[in-house]
């Protein structure tokens, strides 16, 4: 059956996280006969409820008559209205809820679907399409590109620059490599970013409109975690704070991170009217959008008291949860390694007397049952280090350490 598959398809990787939970979950039954049931370290989900008000929003609205009726790929104009306000109240941009802002079933079906939407496929190599995307970055980014028929382009995040590469040097590399430049037809940026949690500047976003008006390059900025930071005076900024900005670009919002309604599947993408509208068009053939009860509920969580609290808390939460695992990692032996301001996320290198990250991962995973994320998923730039998510109830945080102690998992 394979040959009726299209050579795009063919070729892409399942996604990291789900060939984990494959391999994880043949091995529980042997790790738990030894006391070593598995700790995931992996996902990036938060484990905690979403809030009471939105799941009570939920129960109330199902019970509305017409709501279980087709809603629209676009999105109820009440909840395109709720995302411009809480982009106006946390951001201080103004947004046309009629123009300028789309439902998503999630941002990840939506960074898909728009990558789709702008790439001309072909399978010619110097007649690809490029998208630059971070490196190390979200690992389906890649994937997404190449099931479209383009070329990724890795952008390097490297602690040297404080991950905030200069990205007109990037894109003079790339020409000197060959490239045709008139083939590069967007740039992704993702801060605060996943895997490493590091955050950016203004001054750096608005060096990054700067490149792409000037190149004429479509800029895909992924908000997914601007609401997980432990820091107020570091508040992660939205693409649209930079003048200009909705000239050239487009910027992607999820509930999963901040609310913890990862299975619920909804988002936005909002800013620059004519990429909104071609975006739409092709969703509009697609599906036919999300449940109103959804809608109706997210409305109601995004711009209210128990909404902004709830993510108030979470974050403290997993400010405490760092500090957990930054005095675990460091009685291990771990020293020098970043600790974000943002995220749910560690970005650790690898004990020396491991040739490579995959190693070190399942070793970690076949002695102690922890399970943690190989850097190399994350591209070329991610090899040497593991990502580790902060997610898990602090008792399962003190017997990642005492497993790890135990089975002599040291940085050396």
């Amino acid at each position: 059956m394979q040959e009726f598959f299209n050579d795009y398809v063919q070729n892409m990787e399942t996604y990291i996280m789900f060939r984990i939970k494959d391999t994880v979950a043949k091995l529980t039954p042997e790790l738990t006969a030894k006391n070593r049931t598995p700790i995931s370290l992996s996902m990036g989900a938060p484990t905690q409820m979403p809030p009471e008000g939105v799941i009570k929003a939920l129960q109330n609205a199902v019970e509305e008559k017409g709501i279980h009726t087709y809603s629209t790929s676009k999105g109820e104009k009440y909840f395109r209205e709720a995302c411009a306000k809480r982009m106006k109240t946390r951001f201080g941009v103004d947004l046309n809820p009629d123009t300028e802002i789309f439902s998503l079933i999630g941002s990840k079906e939506g960074l898909a679907n728009l990558i789709r939407a702008i790439i001309n496929p072909s399978k010619n190599p110097s007649e690809k399409e490029i998208i630059m995307i971070p490196d190390p970055g979200y690992a389906s980014y890649k994937e997404m590109v190449k099931v479209s028929g383009g070329k990724s382009y890795s952008v390097p995040l490297v602690a040297e620059d404080n991950y905030m590469p200069n990205i007109e040097t990037v894109f003079e590399k790339l020409v000197s490599e060959g490239n045709n430049p008139d083939k590069v037809k967007a740039l992704i940026i993702n801060y605060p970013n996943n895997p490493l949690g590091a955050t950016a500047t203004l001054n750096y976003l608005k060096s990054v409109v700067d490149f792409c008006k000037k190149h004429n390059i479509l800029l895909i900025s992924d908000a997914a975690y601007t609401d997980m930071y432990f820091k107020p005076e570091l508040k992660p900024a939205s693409i649209f704070q930079i003048d200009g900005a909705k000239d050239i670009a487009v910027e992607f919002f999820s509930f999963s991170k901040p609310y913890a309604m990862t299975g619920w599947r909804l988002g936005w993408v909002c800013g620059n009217s004519e990429a909104v509208k071609m975006f739409g068009k092709l969703k509009s053939s697609i599906d036919s959008g999300i449940f109103k009860a959804f809608q109706k509920a997210g409305a109601e969580i995004l711009n209210s008291a128990e909404g902004d609290e709830y993510i108030k808390k979470s974050n403290l939460m997993y400010k405490n949860h760092q500090a957990l695992f930054v005095n675990g990692l460091k009685e291990l032996g771990w020293k020098n390694f970043n600790i974000p301001d943002a995220t749910f996320y560690l970005w650790l290198p690898i004990p020396p007397r491991y040739k490579n990250a995959v190693d070190f991962a399942d070793d970690l995973l076949q002695k102690s049952g922890i399970v943690v994320v190989p850097g190399d998923g994350f591209g070329e730039y991610g090899k040497g280090f593991v990502r580790v998510s902060i997610v898990c109830p602090e008792e399962q945080i003190h017997e990642v350490f005492r497993r790890m102690k135990e089975d002599g998992f040291y940085f050396e």
